[in-house]
């Protein structure tokens, strides 16, 4: 199909990126989407209710990966069904406040995450350097408080970003560079002084993710120093195993993050396939990722998996 002239487009909507030469097989690029999209949404699912049903698993560190994975089910969902409409029904088109929705969510879960990751860090270092505090210092209650505290973070520090671009006029190029709305990318086609908004959305990073980021590497300097004092190779190996899901999971989320930020920076040369393509794995790797490595590091999650399985496999018998 034809891709649309800027003056065929509504003055208060934008178009989402394609892949020039590629637009033939948009149908089949949305396959792997779609299904690592149905992954993701069972995968994370699949953690509440384990973790809901099971007893066992009633305390800080797996209260935290529910909300990450409500989060991803959040942030995933909130995208993905746009861009697989984009691919399949070749809706391009995305309105202005639709757009700017799509935005602040994106941003402010993000923010949401990188708060739980470091509170998840923080747990750990409690259990490995003050282990007969740690019931008492993390009580679920607290956790409860954290969660709360992470989102009205979120909320507070993001939710400028799409206010400052609504006074804004928007120049007739409104195609975007990736399958949904981020905030520089939109931030980059309006035709007025962007200083605000580029400083705002710098400062807003560098006080989440980058604090988040700097804090979770003090906690496992600290972690570290604790693990080489025991006496020990075993014991050293055993304590430092409890974090290797989490350290695992804040890869996940902070290298497709810095690689997005590193495009979005450094890479207008890059051709388009690079840039949607980073986009869609920003979005999608930690939803997918997430549950399959807990659930392989959680004996208690596996257990329950297996039960789940066999009792499915018994009822589809009778």
């Amino acid at each position: 199909m034809p891709f649309p002239n800027s003056s065929d487009l509504s003055s208060s909507s934008f178009i989402l990126a394609s892949i020039p030469g590629l637009e033939a097989a948009h149908f089949w690029m949305a396959i792997p989407l779609c299904s690592m999209y149905i992954l993701a949404v069972a995968g994370n699912c699949a953690v509440l209710f384990i973790v809901k049903t099971e007893p066992s698993l009633h305390a800080p560190m797996y209260f935290f990966l529910c909300m990450l994975a409500a989060i991803d089910l959040a942030l995933s969902t909130s995208t993905v069904p746009r861009v697989l409409s984009f691919y399949w029904f070749n809706t391009r088109e995305i309105s202005f406040g639709a757009c700017l929705l799509q935005m602040f969510l994106i941003h402010t879960l993000s923010a949401i995450e990188s708060t739980v990751l470091l509170a998840m860090a923080v747990d750990r270092y409690v259990a490995i350097c003050h282990p007969l505090r740690h019931a008492a210092i993390l009580t679920n209650t607290l956790t409860m408080k954290i969660g709360l505290a992470a989102m009205v973070r979120g909320v507070l520090f993001f939710l400028p970003l799409p206010l400052l671009l609504l006074p804004l006029p928007f120049c007739s190029s409104r195609v975007l560079s990736h399958s949904f709305c981020l905030h520089q990318d939109v931030m980059n086609l309006a035709c007025a002084n962007t200083t605000p908004s580029v400083v705002y959305g710098l400062t807003a990073i560098l006080l989440v993710m980058g604090l988040d980021v700097l804090l979770i590497c003090i906690s496992y300097v600290l972690i570290l120093r604790a693990v080489l004092q025991l006496a020990s190779w075993k014991e050293r190996l055993k304590a430092f195993s409890t974090c290797v899901a989490h350290v695992c999971v804040v890869l996940a989320f902070y290298v497709p993050l810095i690689g997005l930020s590193v495009v979005h920076r450094f890479g207008r040369g890059l051709a388009p396939l690079v840039r949607v393509s980073m986009g869609n794995v920003y979005i999608l790797v930690p939803a997918v990722l997430n549950p399959i490595i807990y659930g392989v590091r959680t004996k208690q999650i596996q257990r329950r998996i297996l039960n789940l399985i066999h009792v499915y496999k018994i009822r589809a018998a009778q």
